[in-house]
């Protein structure tokens, strides 16, 4: 897999989402295959992507959701 050094804001979405149960990793899209799913999982649930990507883009996407799944709970955190 690729190297991508992420945000100190990324890194604390990373946090939250291990804090929160809300799983976001890289899923290999099969043995010798150099794609990667984005799965997803929360209250046992699991979902991937419908797209797969590469060895540095798989970690800007993983980063990209568990932003808007941070960034969604203070939007509702915030509306209370």
């Amino acid at each position: 897999m690729g190297y991508y050094l992420p945000t100190e804001l990324e890194m604390k979405a990373s946090s939250w989402c291990i804090d929160n149960g809300v799983g976001v990793s890289p899923l290999s899209a099969g043995y010798g295959i150099a794609r990667w799913y984005v799965e997803i999982t929360i209250n046992k649930k699991s979902n991937k992507s419908p797209e797969t990507y590469g060895k540095v883009e798989i970690w800007e996407k993983t980063y990209e959701f568990r932003l808007y799944y941070y960034n969604k709970f203070l939007k509702n955190k915030n509306e209370k």
